[in-house]
């Protein structure tokens, strides 16, 4: 049983490292639109428009994020 404990602990910390990461603000982001395609289906000019905005803006706020972590490391 042990075994297959350890096995299961060892499965899900691959794919949560796989997955988060160092930036879970990005795989919050890619779950959001891709939740947001999923509601756009039948409104493809919607989703022209606002999923490209959605994909630029999180990365925005990352990189924003980013700077701002690596401006205060000594």
């Amino acid at each position: 049983m042990k075994t297959l404990q350890r096995g299961a602990r060892a499965f899900g910390s691959f794919w949560w490292d796989f997955l988060v990461g160092d930036t879970p603000e990005l795989f919050v982001a890619t779950l959001v639109i891709v939740g947001t395609a999923l509601l756009l289906r039948h409104h493809h000019l919607a989703a022209i428009i606002v999923l490209p905005l959605m994909a630029i803006a999180f990365l925005l706020i990352s990189t924003l994020r980013g700077r701002g972590r690596s401006s205060d490391a000594p």
